[in-house]
């Protein structure tokens, strides 16, 4: 079988693909931001010097990690509401999103802490700083910077696991592709444009990522 490319079709449905694709970078930056703030509280409470505290943590983290995404996707959406819990599929999606890359963000915060200096832990100790002022003004402003790259890195990858919130019948971009693929029996042009806009909007992204691990060493996060 030969595929021949259609222009006129292609320019057809470039707007109700990008139009799809709005719900993808939607999704993807509500459960990256939900990632980041889990994923630090979830960092410093394995911090905790109590185990009732510190062991729980440990289990969601290696538990998440140790699951597919699409498996704890379909628990959220097609199980929960069986105890009770109803969501919306996207906001289903975004917290589906957000929790699962909070246990990858919370071993990056994780690394970052560690690398601060025991001196600066000392330092905090010595000054009598409450636990929540030695954490917010002397270990993550210089727990940070360094791993930007790092949650650079799962920033992406979120936006290419954004097709899987197809399974809880959100109709992000690639499964727009789908529809429209199946409803004019041609899926050339529809892949090759999803394609396109995600190898686009990845290149942005990593770029903004350089750009501010660029930036974050020369000025750094100021220190309150």
């Amino acid at each position: 079988m030969k595929f021949v490319w259609d222009w006129d079709y292609a320019l057809e449905i470039l707007p109700p693909l990008l139009k799809a694709l709005v719900v993808t970078v939607e999704a993807t930056v509500l459960g990256f931001l939900l990632a980041l703030v889990v994923g630090l509280l979830l960092a410093v409470l394995r911090r905790a010097p109590l185990r009732l505290v510190r062991w729980p943590v440990v289990f969601f983290v290696e538990f998440v990690r140790s699951t597919p995404l699409l498996v704890q996707l379909y628990f959220l959406y097609f199980v929960l509401p069986d105890y009770g819990v109803s969501l919306p599929a996207l906001v289903v999606g975004v917290v589906g999103l957000g929790l699962h890359y909070s246990a990858y963000t919370a071993e990056v915060y994780r690394s970052g802490l560690d690398g601060v200096p025991r001196g600066q832990w000392e330092a905090a100790r010595a000054l009598n700083l409450s636990a929540y002022r030695t954490y917010r003004d002397v270990v993550v402003p210089q727990a940070i910077p360094p791993i930007i790259p790092a949650l650079g890195n799962y920033l992406i990858s979120m936006f290419k696991d954004s097709p899987l919130l197809s399974a809880i019948t959100v109709v992000e971009a690639l499964q727009r592709a789908k529809i429209l693929g199946s409803e004019s029996f041609q899926y050339l042009e529809p892949f090759t444009v999803v394609g396109l806009l995600f190898l686009a909007l990845s290149l942005l992204s990593a770029a903004g990522v350089r750009r501010v691990e660029h930036h974050l060493p020369k000025h750094g996060i100021p220190m309150k």
